[in-house]
């Protein structure tokens, strides 16, 4: 990252949820510090590429909108995730391309069209405080972001970017990548230690049933509500949490944790979501209707290794 810091954007209207996530926050949680990181992996993933920032950039995820944003300089920017009906000054904003804007211009942020998350990404990348390796922000450890204490933005806040000679330009993302968050969509799990505790017809229902996404769903992770679970084990001595763990409470409905998770939790569980299995969870609106799918090691670590392959 370069020493010298440049005003990008001056927020106008502070949304409910926009934080500054870089690729997260990794070998920590022993010292029960969470990840962090890009919610929707996938989208973070191509804002980023599309501006020709090197992997682990730093970019804005905006989770339900209402942002706006006021340009400080020109910038050439990605805007990739989510449709949540982001105009340019007075336009519908291109999303999964490169945009070229002037300082004066503004962004806006409406309300979820298509998609949770949508992700903005700068030429040069955002700048933010490393803390403990990553400008991740946590909310609720006071972590990363802006300004290092984990503050989602704020009226009149500046966003700084670094600098950059070449800016790309008329880049688009594959139309196979450009993601229709709407669709009904089917979730890789890898069966996890405790599979072989749940009962026979817990486990054909996982597979076979219906999940909706429940409202009670944030960073930290997606409660999913379906036919109940049951499971002889109640609860484990505590173990590491991974991004993707479906955890099983005692009521039987499964939950699915993300970047935000905790460290260590003692519920038994089903199985673990891929990481783009994750990051399409991450998109889903409360109500949404998903299937699961058992997955083998093997054919996720492929599916992952040709993913990151198009990045690095």
């Amino acid at each position: 990252m370069s020493a010298t810091r440049l005003t990008g954007f001056r927020v106008s209207r502070a949304g409910p949820l926009a934080l500054l996530q870089d690729a997260g926050r990794f070998g920590v949680r022993h010292l029960g510090v969470t990840q962090g990181g890009p919610a929707d992996l996938h989208a973070w993933a191509w804002a980023n590429h599309l501006t020709d920032n090197p992997w682990g950039s730093a970019a804005l995820e905006v989770t339900f909108g209402g942002l706006k944003l006021v340009a400080e300089r020109d910038l050439t920017i990605a805007l990739t995730g989510a449709d949540l009906g982001i105009r340019h000054n007075d336009k519908a904003a291109p999303r999964w391309r490169t945009l070229a804007i002037s300082k004066g211009n503004t962004l806006t942020f409406g309300t979820p069209v298509n998609g949770l998350r949508s992700y903005l990404a700068v030429a040069g990348g955002f700048c933010g405080d490393s803390v403990m390796g990553s400008a991740s922000c946590v909310v609720r450890e006071q972590l990363g972001g802006f300004d290092g204490q984990g503050t989602s933005l704020r009226e009149n806040d500046a966003l700084t970017v670094n600098p950059v000679k070449n800016r790309p330009e008329g880049r688009v993302a594959p139309e196979a990548e450009q993601r229709d968050y709407r669709q009904t969509t089917t979730l890789d799990l890898l069966p996890g230690a405790q599979v072989a505790a749940f009962a026979g017809k817990s486990l054909y229902d996982a597979f076979n049933a219906q999940w909706q996404v429940d409202q009670r769903a944030d960073r930290m992770g997606v409660r999913l509500t379906g036919p109940k679970l049951r499971c002889s084990v109640a609860s484990l001595v505590s173990e590491g949490i991974s991004l993707g763990a479906v955890q099983v409470p005692p009521d039987g409905q499964p939950i699915a944790l993300l970047n935000d998770r905790q460290t260590i939790g003692g519920y038994p569980r089903l199985g673990n979501l891929t990481p783009l299995a994750a990051s399409r969870l991450a998109q889903c609106m409360p109500g949404q209707t998903l299937q699961l799918r058992a997955a083998g090691i093997d054919q996720a670590v492929r599916q992952h290794r040709k993913f990151m392959a198009g990045f690095r």
